[in-house]
């Protein structure tokens, strides 16, 4: 014989207080860190985006930087400019790369520092700016 139990006024059930809390405080902290660093990931794929349509015009290296420089401007990228850019021939295609670190503040003097760095080069690997001379 099956006896079930029926649910008594002593049995505790559901979520206290402080455990929602707690629950909405870290929810509402991965929300503000999202709000945040989603902006300049959205920046780093408009980015990536413009030097692959620089890129597809060709010309010299000055049209591509001037080319960067307005796409830049018609998607509101202020990080880095067309004299940013590196611009190389190694392996006899023109390829274009860039690479930057973007800090974002979170509270007091907490920041969160993020390298971002892409190229048109099928291998994935960024080139990097000559040292200057001195």
């Amino acid at each position: 014989m099956h006896v079930s139990k029926q649910p008594t006024l002593h049995t505790q059930r559901g979520v206290s207080l402080s455990g929602l809390i707690f629950v909405l405080a870290i929810l509402g902290m991965l929300f503000v860190f999202g709000a945040k660093v989603f902006p300049t990931f959205i920046e780093y794929r408009a980015i990536k985006d413009i030097i692959t349509t620089a890129k597809a015009n060709g010309g010299t290296v000055r049209e591509m930087q001037l080319a960067f420089d307005k796409g830049a401007d018609i998607n509101g990228v202020s990080t880095i400019n067309g004299k940013d850019l590196i611009i190389s021939k190694d392996t006899g295609e023109v390829e274009i790369s860039f690479s930057y670190e973007k800090r974002i503040p979170l509270a007091g003097n907490v920041s969160l520092l993020i390298d971002y760095s892409g190229t048109t080069d099928r291998s994935g690997k960024v080139a990097s700016k000559a040292p200057a001379a001195q």
